[in-house]
This record gives C-alpha cells, structure tokens and sequence, in this order.
C-alpha cells in the first residue's frame, strides 16, 4: 500500500527528486536533507507503514542487513569510523514523518554526539515490576 499525501511514499517511489544512493524493488535509500553528520542516509521502503510496529515481517527482516549494507559502504567510501542504524517510533520518540524509515549515520573519530542518554538507575524490584508489566503485554 501507498498513502497518497505521505511525503516519504512520494520520494520512496520516484515522484519527488532525491539523491539517492541506494534502491531495489522494496526501497529506496536517499540522502537526508538536515543530515546529522556527512553521508546520513534514511532507508525508505516503497510500501507505507507509519511505524515499526505496522511493519511487515518480510520488509522488517530485510531492514537490517540492508542498514549493515549502507553503513559498511559508508566506512568504505567516506572514511567514518562507525555509523548508528537510528529507528523513531511515535511523536514523543523523535519521529516526524509517519512512514517507517531508518537513519543510517556515519560518525567521525572526535565528531558530535548524536544518539546518546544520561544513565538511570532502578532497584532490582522496579527491573522486576517493569519486566512483568512487559512480559504481560505480549
């Protein structure tokens, strides 16, 4: 399925321009245009799925070595030393288009801090109560 007024649908599928450095059948993977470090890449499947939880197993299962793929090719030609397979779900998760996607962001020896979180902590009880809030939802 392809949602009409869905942006990452249009670019996905070849109705808007992109730099594209990668695409198969089921996805096309572009250049982001407010990109966190050079050569940060967002990997679009063709079909439309507003988040990873309406994802099909089928395109979810080819999600990762595609992402390895990009991110070794990245290590190759830009010189990063690592790269983070990035993935928003929801509004309160950072995610701003309602198409699934992955980021796909190269990082430099000595470069910005990009996907990081000051360490919590929780007593063995609250582990335990979370894990079973958790566990009783699947």
């Amino acid at each position: 399925m392809r949602k009409a007024d869905c942006i990452f649908c249009k670019i996905a599928n070849g109705e808007i321009p992109s730099s594209t450095i990668y695409e198969d059948d089921e996805f096309r993977v572009i250049l982001d245009l407010g990109p966190a470090s050079r050569g940060h890449a967002l990997i679009l499947p063709k079909e439309h799925f507003k988040d990873v939880c309406e994802l099909d197993e089928a395109t979810a299962a080819r999600i990762l070595p595609l992402g390895a793929k990009i991110g070794t090719a990245m290590k190759k030609s830009l010189g990063c030393a690592g790269f983070n397979l990035v993935q928003n779900n929801g509004e309160a998760a950072g995610q701003t288009v309602f198409h699934f996607h992955m980021h796909v962001i190269p990082r430099y020896e000595g470069g910005p801090s990009i996907a990081s979180w000051k360490t919590g902590s929780a007593t063995p009880e609250e582990l335990q109560e979370t894990a079973e809030k958790i566990q009783n939802a699947l």
